[in-house]
């Protein structure tokens, strides 16, 4: 099973590419916070462990998304992968992940990390023109990423997972690159 995980700072175009891949592979799309409102929507044993979290307004535990991406990941069996959105965002995300994959013996096949300098991240964000789209506000999205996701890509870079992509280009030309990373590993 291929299963991908895709990086880039807001405003990197990963909800594009993410869209072209799930096209391309026959992936499952694979969000934390769609796969928590459906588990709680649906009042599964997690999903209602997960509401007890959020009605306090505490985060959810790792181990509580894990689990729920494991059932999750059960059900999309028909498909070819999986494309991970939003997870992992902590070391501990990434080391729960790989643990969870081993025990159904699969394993992250390719992190894709969508490389964007901050000069153009900003400019195309400030081009959104969302309301929270502020320099401000762009430039401290962007610092949050850069601290949470550092030590989740030293770890994957030492397991050889990285594929770094310059998100710059048009998005074929930037498609054609991932691509070329998603074979070498099927």
């Amino acid at each position: 099973m291929l299963n991908l995980v895709i990086f880039g700072a807001p405003g990197s175009g990963k909800g594009t590419q993410s869209e072209k891949l799930i096209e391309k592979y026959n992936l499952a799309h694979i969000s934390t916070g769609d796969v928590l409102r459906e588990e709680i929507k649906k009042g599964s044993d997690l999903g209602k462990l997960a509401k007890q979290y959020i009605d306090k307004g505490q985060l959810v535990p790792d181990e509580v998304i894990i689990g729920m991406l494991a059932d999750v990941l059960e059900s999309k069996k028909d498909k070819a992968g999986v494309i991970f959105d939003g997870f992992p965002r902590t070391l501990a995300q990434g080391a729960a992940l790989d643990k969870m994959l081993k025990e159904k013996k699969q394993e992250v096949s390719v992190v894709v990390c969508l490389d964007v300098d901050d000069e153009e991240l900003v400019k195309r964000l400030l081009q959104r023109g969302r309301t929270d789209d502020n320099l401000e506000t762009i430039k401290s999205r962007l610092e949050v990423y850069k601290n949470q996701t550092s030590p989740l890509m030293d770890y994957y870079e030492k397991a050889g997972k990285i594929a770094h992509i310059k998100g710059v280009g048009s998005v074929d030309e930037i498609f054609a690159k991932i691509s070329e990373a998603v074979d070498k590993v099927q």
